[in-house]
């Protein structure tokens, strides 16, 4: 215990002090992680010399990222990834032991088929531990590179399982068992169905017995125990513990307490996930690795370059465009954590000889710790090939405008928001469009009408065919950062006149977003305050006139003039290019409204509320600059000039009962 003790406090020294490190050199804490195992582990200073009680130390970092990373989940949303999951992951799989196997057997023509297979295992799996916590980390779970990743990595978990049972037979230790193939499959099928019944009723059930205590302690308690009971048991019948942390995970997101243990756990998966990487770098042995430097430069070479083509291939067979391909193979070209454990197993049969294991260890890490720099690196170097490739992509394309569209709206993205926005669009008559990344959506509304179509807006020719040349609106409603800085960039190049809106996660991106071009940008963190202020009030019988004034108050501070959407109406954008301090709303006169059946003159608008009437919309006939004479009546849409204050307050006229 003295020496695990003593082990554990040298790695939180050298913890603190390498991520103080990087982030003076703005390198990521994983980078320093793994090189600080390799330096200091026994084969170089030898600070920490029992290296398995820290392994032991790692597994459990293993086990809470991929509990807090099922907890950002839902069960019914991984049902919704299967075809990305058992699709996507078969195919990047399979070529990759497929690819493995014809590169060891050409370079190496004596190496035993067998051996080249388990090869073969070793490479085709990459790093969950690592790509899903850099993607947490820049916000990008939710975008289509954090989704496919997802769904090839849950696959890659689920496959280590026949790969351990496929060891013994490659080396000739064994039979093949059907009896005990049907047993293992049968005990998971057991598992993931009491995974389904824990999420639906015995979770939830416990948790709010917990939660009735209001014991804190009571409750982190049983989160953890969730989590590694379900780990444990998902080892005791031969499965992984990081495919059981996962589903742990989905269990308790199906409860409404996630949110709150997934605060708990936090701290936990935040240190024990830097022992991981530590213990990695412990395993390299830096004789070996100084000794044959050159070989292993070539094959880490080989790996990621194999890893990377194979995985975006992958994706361009599930129908995505060649940009998240891209993305997606720089990001699971390393090696993975499990392919250690499979390694150790590999010697123990014979199919892997000391240098040889040392060789891939080495490899690995290496793979490893190039993986952060791709990840940040992948936007600007997917955009490069796109670039080169650019000419034979719009010959294959075959892109052309949409017929028929003028002054209308483009949307990028059919998630929530831009659902509702096209509902919105489709009500109000406005002619729309839409872009999606992801094929099955695509096919699901196209067969429904909607006018949707499938690329990568991020493509000059994309934004093309779409008509951003005759478009009056685009608006970004998707969860990829850099795709959103791209799109926007890209689309206010093509058109200066367009006006762009777009939807981020974080305050803090407004201002970089209107520097590319951005016309409005509406982040969602800051519309939830709004929101949370705005029922607190109430709840507090704070007259609504006032909370209206001081929501657009706050909004006039921190967007430039953004008010809510029955306020701002239809904008007429081009009188803003001169008055950026005034704008042009559209309110509808309500049946008995003090405007019904009254002129113009007779309303006496620009003295009452300051406003000017600059059109009329009746029956679809539009009449621009009415006249005093013009007589308003119930539904005509008045299309009025004025400074948000002025708007808010004209309002009133323009309703029921507003005599």
């Amino acid at each position: 215990m003295e020496e695990l003790l003593r082990e554990f406090f040298i790695i939180a020294l050298l913890s603190t002090a390498v991520t103080y490190g990087c982030s003076r050199v703005k390198i990521p804490p994983i980078v320093g992680f793994l090189i600080t195992g390799a330096l200091f582990g026994p084969s170089a200073f030898g600070l920490v010399q029992n290296a398995e009680s820290v392994t032991i130390l790692s597994e459990i970092g293993v086990v809470f990222l991929l509990f807090s990373i099922g907890m950002e989940l839902s069960i019914s949303e991984l049902i919704r990834l299967r075809k990305p999951v058992f699709i996507g992951g078969g195919l990047q799989v399979a070529a990759t032991i497929g690819g493995v196997v014809a590169l060891c057997l050409w370079f190496w023509p004596g190496e035993s088929t067998s051996t080249a297979v388990f090869f073969g295992f070793l490479v085709a799996l990459s790093s969950t531990a690592i790509v899903l916590k850099v993607l947490q980390q820049k916000g990008q779970m939710e975008s289509p590179l954090g989704r496919i990743s997802l769904s090839i990595l849950v696959f890659q978990d689920l496959i280590i399982i026949p790969m351990m049972l496929a060891t013994p037979l490659l080396a000739g230790h064994g039979q093949a068992d059907m009896a005990s193939l049907a047993i293992k499959a049968g005990q998971t099928l057991a598992l993931i169905v009491g995974i389904f019944l824990l999420a639906r009723k015995g979770v939830p059930w416990l948790l709010t017995l917990v939660v009735r205590t209001k014991s804190r302690e009571m409750f982190l308690i049983s989160t953890l125990g969730i989590c590694l009971g379900t780990a444990w048991l998902t080892a005791q019948l031969g499965l992984s513990l990081s495919l059981g942390a996962f589903m742990a995970g989905l269990v308790v997101a199906e409860s409404e307490y996630s949110h709150s243990a997934l605060e708990g756990i936090l701290p936990f998966r935040d240190v024990f996930t830097s022992v991981f990487f530590i213990s990695v770098g412990m395993l390299l042995d830096m004789h070996f690795f100084l000794a044959n430097i050159s070989t292993i430069l070539v094959v880490t070479l080989l790996v990621l370059g194999l890893k990377a083509v194979l995985a975006g291939g992958a994706t361009l067979a599930l129908g995505y465009p060649l940009r998240p391909a891209l993305l997606v193979g720089f990001a699971l070209c390393q090696v993975g954590e499990f392919s250690f454990v499979l390694a150790k197993s590999g010697v123990q049969e014979g199919l892997l000889t000391q240098d040889n294991y040392q060789l891939f260890l080495a490899a690995s890490i290496l793979t490893m710790v190039g993986t952060p720099f791709l990840l940040n690196a992948s936007p600007t170097l997917a955009n490069r090939v796109m670039r080169f490739l650019g000419k034979k992509e719009r010959e294959t394309e075959a892109l052309q405008t949409k017929a028929g569209l003028e002054d209308h709206l483009i949307i990028i993205g059919f998630g929530i928001g831009g659902k509702l926005l096209a509902r919105a669009a489709n009500m109000a008559g406005i002619g729309y469009t839409i872009l999606e990344m992801n094929p099955d959506t695509v096919r699901h509304y196209a067969a429904q009408g909607e006018p949707i179509t499938h690329g990568d807006a991020t493509h000059p020719a994309m934004l093309e065919s779409l008509g951003i040349l005759q478009a009056r609106v685009l608006c970004i409603v998707i969860s990829d950062p850099a795709a959103v800085r791209g799109i926007t960039e890209v689309a206010r190049h093509m058109n200066p006149n367009v006006h762009i809106l777009v939807r981020t996660r974080f305050l803090a991106e407004v201002a970089a977003l209107k520097e590319l071009g951005a016309s409005n940008v509406i982040p969602e963190e800051f519309e939830t305050a709004i929101e949370i202020f705005t029922r607190v009030l109430s709840k507090y019988l704070v007259p609504r006139d006032a909370i209206e004034q001081f929501t657009n108050e706050v909004r006039a501070e921190n967007y430039d003039m953004l008010r809510k959407s029955h306020v701002e109406g239809t904008n007429i954008g081009f009188l803003q290019k001169y008055m950026p301090e005034m704008t042009v709303s559209a309110f509808t006169v309500a049946t008995g409204s003090a405007l019904d059946g009254v002129s113009l003159m007779e309303s006496n608008l620009r003295q009452r509320a300051g406003i000017t009437v600059v059109a009329i919309r009746r029956e679809g006939e539009m009449f621009p600059h009415p006249g005093g004479d013009f007589t308003l009546h119930a539904g005509d849409i008045a299309y009025v000039f004025a400074s948000p204050k002025e708007a808010t307050a004209a309002m009133k006229f323009f309703e029921i009962g507003s005599h």
